[in-house]
């Protein structure tokens, strides 16, 4: 009889699409795991998506990603890179889920910015005007520096060029979530009954570890903080990201043990 394989979804960050699991995927696959890896919302249409993604929120993509959670039918467990990560906190609190392990994740509603960086980057947004409502096209320099900055050179170049545009919406619900009056980046802490990892790299400055450790607090018991010497933000393909799926993967066996003495 063949082993019933437990679903894992990997839900990707901004700018970025299902490829940038791609390295992830087989080795949890390996591992027994039946691995689910979707591209969010207009984000597999390459550089020129429909205007629609401009105004495609983050309840929009979770509504997506429920949807899959649904038609595999049965709780999983959850990876989130970025934003990919602040949409795996939204979907926990949503229904059942295994564990979710945030890589990097973007903080949800309620979080304050914990650096001068952080504020910084959340205003320079205003240099495009109303971005809210638009495609917002990445920006060389700061993927090259704040989030690529730890590969060599030809490895940025060959992930930057696959990055795609990215909802302008929903880049405001996280940026400027005390604008937003649909608090569309909320999480309700108190529904979140699974076991929650958040890693962050120690140099990362887009979800720097201080603001990081703030949302593992948020779940208090059920949440644990790491930070990751000698990384930044793309933790899922920068040098040594082996090591953070293998973290990974022992937060899931934790956690399956976990449920199952409960059980």
């Amino acid at each position: 009889m063949t082993a019933r394989r437990v679903p894992v979804v990997m839900i990707h960050g901004a700018f970025c699409g299902a490829w940038a699991f791609a390295d992830w995927a087989p080795i949890f696959e390996n591992q027994g795991f039946a691995v689910h890896v979707p591209d969010l919302r207009f984000h597999d249409c390459g550089k020129h998506p429909p205007r629609a993604l401009g105004t495609t929120s983050l309840t929009d993509y979770a509504d997506d990603l429920e949807k899959l959670l649904k038609t595999i039918g049965e709780p999983a467990f959850l990876i989130g890179h970025s934003m990919g990560g602040l949409l795996a906190q939204m979907l926990a609190a949503r229904g059942k889920v295994r564990g979710i392990a945030c890589l990097a994740p973007s903080a949800p509603y309620g979080i304050l910015p914990s650096t001068p960086f952080e504020i910084a980057s959340a205003q320079a947004l205003y240099m495009a005007g109303e971005f809210w409502n638009k495609p917002l096209k990445p920006e060389r320099w700061i993927a090259m520096t704040n989030a690529l900055d730890r590969l060599d050179e030809a490895a940025r170049e060959k992930v930057f060029a696959r990055f795609v545009p990215e909802s302008g919406l929903a880049t405001f619900e996280i940026m400027q979530w005390a604008l937003d009056p649909r608090r569309a980046s909320s999480v309700d802490a108190t529904r979140v009954d699974c076991p929650v990892l958040c890693l962050a790299g120690k140099r990362d400055r887009v979800n720097p570890p201080a603001t990081v450790r703030g949302v593992a607090k948020r779940y208090r018991a059920k949440g644990s903080f790491e930070e990751i010497p000698g990384h930044s933000h793309w933790l899922i393909g920068e040098p040594g990201w082996e090591k953070i799926a293998g973290r990974v993967l022992e937060f899931f066996a934790d956690a399956a043990a976990e449920t199952r003495t409960a059980s």
